[in-house]
């Protein structure tokens, strides 16, 4: 019964994330239009709650909940609807990436050193968000070109374009996760909500 209830938990925190994930992209997006008007980018924080969802419920939980929230984002929005299996897959290996070095590598559960929490939060942050900078204007251009069939110099335009606004959209997300983070930690360990084992941190 104990596994049941805190799987449900599980899936129920989640869903919250992916609510949270699709409302940051959908209602706090600054959309950048292409020329032709068929295609945009967008500055959003909605890549901040999947790899917040990955820090607090582990990789595949967290990227589950960014790869939902962001795909459902981008299958309301006209504009972006044709790219939600590319969204789908990248922001799945955002929350996978962050919850590797948060959890596989710094063991941050495990860990009751203030510092040493915030340290590797950052850091998860940023490997996964660094992933992502690398990885959505290359894909992108690949996903467009070649699936989509758009032309090789659109492609290539919204390529530069979406480096340029992922990187803002890191470098904010980075920040915003890091305080976000280690904010909310204490208050939810000490509601329960948030489960950790309590120990002196490694060296690392």
């Amino acid at each position: 019964m104990k596994n049941t209830n805190g799987k449900i938990m599980k899936l129920a925190q989640t869903a919250l994330m992916a609510a949270l994930c699709y409302v940051s992209f959908t209602f706090l997006q600054i959309k950048i239009p292409m020329p032709g008007g068929a295609d945009a980018t967008s500055l959003h924080i909605g890549n901040a709650f999947c790899v917040l969802g990955a820090l607090f419920l582990g990789g595949w939980y967290g990227g589950m909940a960014g790869a939902i929230g962001m795909t459902i984002a981008d299958l309301m929005d006209p504009i972006y609807i044709v790219g939600a299996p590319k969204t789908f897959v990248l922001k799945l290996c955002i929350g996978l990436i962050t919850g590797f070095v948060a959890h596989q590598i710094a063991h941050i559960n495990e860990s009751t050193d203030k510092k040493y929490v915030f340290k590797w939060s950052v850091i998860a942050s940023v490997a996964g968000l660094g992933f992502n900078v690398v990885a959505d204007p290359l894909v992108g251009y690949f996903y467009k070109q070649y699936i989509l069939g758009q032309p090789q110099e659109m492609a290539s335009v919204l390529a530069k374009w979406s480096t340029a606004t992922t990187f803002v959209n890191a470098v904010v997300s980075v920040i915003l996760v890091g305080f976000m983070y280690n904010a909310l930690r204490p208050v939810l360990i000490k509601t329960g909500i948030l489960v950790t084992r309590g120990t002196v941190h490694r060296n690392a």
